[in-house]
């Protein structure tokens, strides 16, 4: 994690203390708080937000087109980035002595160490803009924004004083006058600013400069010139304004025209970071710290895999141009409907197994998966399809079915590795379904069954599952709908593989053979081998739709 500043000391003091001991002060530039972080990596003293790469972030001019609080916005990041002292550059100041004032004391507040202010006239021009008329501010009002901007600081911001005199034409003599006087209103260090491409310049200003304040250069145009050689000349900080910026813009510039060309971003990965690099600079290791401290432990994350590859001959004309989940109910598919609930309950991703007129399955933010062979295969061949699924805690359903929330909700609080949605109001309407497909479910310890359902009292364990069972002895009608564990995904799979290893054209349960098999199929083997599979006992607010009669039955009652 990044050290900050201890509290008794501010970034502020500890920049005066850094302008008070032996040495150069060497400032890095950055625009935000990732540039400031890698600025204070590369060894900098302190940090200059520089309003030229500032701007630039915005992708306009260094102009005075960005605000104060613009300014201030960024310099914050910074500042909250590093544990360096930050310089921002605030341009004129922002106006007159009176923004000057405010100016200040927004920074400070921020714990902002410096503001550098220099002598433009306010909107100002970038020094190194060609064919711009250069005017500066009188130096008499100059002066008198440098001291209220001093007298603003109250001793704890370090205002720097700039004079563009040079940059102007106006010769050494105005550059001494202007840095004289600023330095007499207060101003803890005075930057001559020069666009010459080597030091004499500046230097010849250094020889003649006759106060105690402390010189500050920027060595962009004279780029030859060292550390060790301005100190030489006598300046006490040197800032390396904007070669980061322009580094990263070529770096950006070649790697993605390249990446265009090539059509590959292979092709650019010997001359950019890993990810790893950008989360360690970002500090993702304390932010997970962090959360494994501080926030409660994340709930179980639950995947969905929805069965919807069949066809239903029994929902013919309704179903010759869509599939059966593609039903419409009060205008929105029986699959949109489950989607949806899935979603609102916080499961995701979800996964969807096609067949049957795939093509016109296509709600976004789905995952698909295709059984081209749906029609000489069972419901186990289309949960295979979604086998990459079957990992950690997951909801299969059949994609034919309505139900209510509370249904959902009930099935993801289970803590069973194999949990079944059970009907148990099957033994009370079972005499009105008389010739209809159900699987029936015997469960143990016999449960108790009312429309008004509670929950129970121990857990309740399926120990029979399938259509042939004796309707008198179910005690009610698994519904379609289930979650595995990652445990329960293992069983599953170790049991498929059993049934694999006999051969695939032996029987498994009620189906002739492992690849016609149906869930209950796996299920009834699961259990027959001694696994547990429990039981989340509902009475009704459910309904599948396998006939004419259900789905219109589905129209009456679906809200």
């Amino acid at each position: 994690m990044t050290k900050r500043s201890s509290p008794l000391l501010s970034k502020a003091a500890a920049l005066r203390r850094l302008l008070a001991r032996p040495g150069p002060i060497v400032l890095g530039g950055a625009h935000d708080g990732l540039t400031a972080r890698i600025v204070e990596e590369a060894g900098y003293d302190a940090v200059w937000a520089s309003g030229f790469e500032i701007s630039a972030s915005y992708a306009v001019p260094d102009a005075s087109i960005l605000t104060m609080t613009e300014t201030l916005h960024a310099a914050q990041i910074m500042n909250e980035a590093t544990s360096l002292p930050v310089m921002a550059d605030c341009d004129t100041g922002f106006g007159n002595s009176i923004n000057a004032i405010r100016t200040v004391r927004a920074f400070a507040a921020a714990g902002i160490a410096s503001i550098c202010i220099e002598d433009n006239v306010f909107p100002k021009r970038c020094s190194f803009y060609g064919g711009v008329k250069r005017l500066l501010t009188d130096t008499d009002e100059q002066v008198l924004k440098i001291t209220s901007a001093v007298d603003a600081a109250a001793g704890e911001l370090v205002i720097v004083a700039r004079t563009e005199a040079l940059i102007a034409g106006l010769g050494m003599e105005e550059a001494l006058r202007r840095g004289r006087a600023y330095a007499d209103a207060g101003a803890d260090a005075v930057l001559i600013h020069s666009k010459h491409h080597t030091m004499d310049e500046i230097a010849q200003f250094a020889a003649e400069w006759d106060r105690l304040t402390p010189l500050v250069c920027v060595p962009t145009t004279y780029n030859d010139a060292s550390v060790d050689e301005l100190a030489r000349a006598g300046f006490k900080m040197m800032i390396f304004a904007n070669q980061g910026m322009r580094a990263a813009i070529r770096a950006a510039q070649d790697a993605l025209k390249t990446i265009r060309e090539t059509g590959r971003a292979s092709a650019v990965e010997d001359r950019i970071v890993p990810l790893a690099e950008v989360y360690r600079l970002v500090n993702l290791a304390q932010m997970k710290a962090d959360e494994k401290e501080y926030l409660p432990a994340d709930a179980e994350t639950v995947k969905a895999v929805i069965l919807a590859a069949g066809f239903d001959r029994r929902l013919m004309p309704l179903v010759a141009d869509r599939p059966k989940a593609m039903l419409e109910v009060k205008g929105k598919p029986i699959l949109e409907r489950q989607v949806d609930a899935l979603q609102q309950a916080g499961v995701r991703p979800i996964a969807v197994v096609r067949g049957y007129k795939k093509e016109q399955i296509t709600i976004p933010n789905v995952r698909y998966y295709d059984n081209d062979a749906f029609e000489e295969s069972g419901e186990l061949e289309s949960l295979l399809r979604a086998g990459a699924e079957l990992s950690g805690a997951v909801i299969v359903m059949y994609g034919d079915i309505l139900f209510d929330k509370n249904i959902l909700d009930r099935l993801l609080q289970s803590d069973e590795d194999i949990a079944l949605v059970c009907d148990r109001s099957w033994p009370d309407t079972r005499a009105t379904r008389e010739g209809a497909s159900a699987d029936l479910v015997i469960e143990t310890p016999t449960p108790r069954r009312h429309h008004r359902f509670l929950a129970d009292d121990q857990p309740v364990r399926i120990t029979a599952i399938g259509q042939g069972l004796d309707a008198g002895q179910a005690t009610a009608e698994f519904i379609g709908m289930a979650k595995l564990s990652a445990r329960g995904c293992q069983i599953l799979g170790e049991v498929y593989r059993e049934l694999r290893d006999r051969g695939e054209s032996a029987p498994v349960h009620e189906s002739p053979s492992l690849r016609t098999a149906k869930l209950t199929d796996l299920l009834h083997e699961v259990i027959r081998r001694g696994h547990a599979v429990g039981s989340v006992g509902i009475y009704q607010g459910w309904l599948e739709v396998d006939t004419f009669d259900d789905y219109r039955r589905a129209w009456t009652e679906v809200g």
